[in-house]
């Protein structure tokens, strides 16, 4: 099969092809196009009713890659190839969910390789439009649950793919040298200190262990809440929910938390004194879910290898003030964990 030439029109175009797909369970689709898109993604708003009379809105993706594929329909329980998912959608336990309830999905679609979703449409804005610490906090709640659906939906089989920390790190150094970066020298002094102990800190941190399917791209632009949190089974919860599951991966649970700890260096205030890594270990343990493994110290590894690399992607965290703060950030953790 082949793949449709990408265009802005692609949703236009193919939308007929998948409302027939879904056995008049999909109405007429609002297509509309996002700048964080890929080119030719297109997503939609649309109404989705049962064969029963039962509805709800839905939000139509397509393309979408494989792993986004795999995880939404994993979680929520339904098949791709699925046309019709109302019988789990519409269970009260779905509430529970901690991303998106699927009512169909596909792999293909007409004559074409291309994946699609057609989830539910969740009110409101993003928690990045709440800026309090309850949203930090029930953001690192939908963690800790992603964790934990996924540990239940799929034992973690992989291995992360390698990271070039040695060549990023070398790239730095240079930039720190030749990009006219502030604080130049100070950056030059504090990579080339890293780079006595890059073997041991690379080693510590390759040999972590490998127990989460991490969801990647955690921050409070990728989390909605419910209109009503699920308080089923007597387990109160937050009613948010992550959504964009492109980037799920197997790692250590750290990488999540850190991942989010890491964007609010140059705006700690904005964290509004939460630390998210032992909020979340402390989450975790609630759950169940293992986290006596040092993590404090695997930490401070992974700090100093962030923020050593930055200067390496001046592009994209160029800014002076993000700058300033991951060098203070390497100045700090360094010492603690150099040997």
């Amino acid at each position: 099969m082949n793949s449709p030439v990408a265009s802005e029109s692609l949703g236009v175009s193919l939308g007929p092809t998948l409302r027939e797909h879904c056995h008049g369970c999909l109405g007429p689709i609002e297509w509309f196009h996002n700048g964080w898109q890929h080119s030719g993604a297109a997503t939609g708003f649309a109404r989705w009713t049962s064969p029963d009379g039962r509805g709800v809105d839905v939000l139509v993706k397509l393309p979408i890659g494989p792993v986004e594929l795999e995880w939404t329909t994993r979680l929520a329980g339904v098949g791709v190839g699925t046309s019709t998912g109302h019988d789990r959608w519409d269970a009260e336990e779905s509430l529970a969910l901690a991303s998106p309830r699927v009512m169909a999905a596909g792999a293909s679609l007409g004559h074409y390789d291309l994946a699609w979703l057609i989830v539910e449409r969740l009110p409101g804005k993003t928690l990045s439009d709440e800026h309090n610490e309850a949203a930090i906090r029930d953001l690192l709640h939908a963690a800790a649950d992603f964790h934990d659906h996924t540990a239940r939906a799929r034992p973690v089989d992989e291995q992360p793919k390698p990271h070039e920390w040695e060549a990023l790190i070398d790239k730095a150094r240079h930039a720190a040298r030749d990009s006219g970066i502030a604080e130049s020298q100070r950056w030059n002094e504090a990579i080339k200190r890293v780079q006595r102990f890059q073997g041991s800190l690379i080693s510590r941190w390759e040999h972590r262990k490998i127990n989460t399917w991490c969801h990647g791209d955690l921050h409070p632009g990728n989390a909605l809440r419910r209109a009503e949190p699920y308080a089923g089974a007597g387990i109160p919860r937050r009613g948010v929910v992550l959504i964009d599951l492109a980037l799920v991966h197997p790692g250590h649970w750290l990488e999540d938390a850190l991942y989010l700890e890491r964007l609010f260096w140059a705006r700690t205030d904005l964290l509004f004194g939460v630390k998210p890594v032992s909020y979340l270990a402390q989450l975790r343990r609630q759950r169940g879910l293992s986290t006596n493994d040092g993590y404090a110290e695997l930490a401070m590894v992974r700090r100093v290898l962030m923020a050593a690399c930055v200067p390496a992607f001046l592009e994209h965290e160029g800014h002076p003030r993000y700058q300033k703060a991951a060098l203070e950030q390497l100045e700090k953790a360094l010492p603690q964990v150099a040997k």
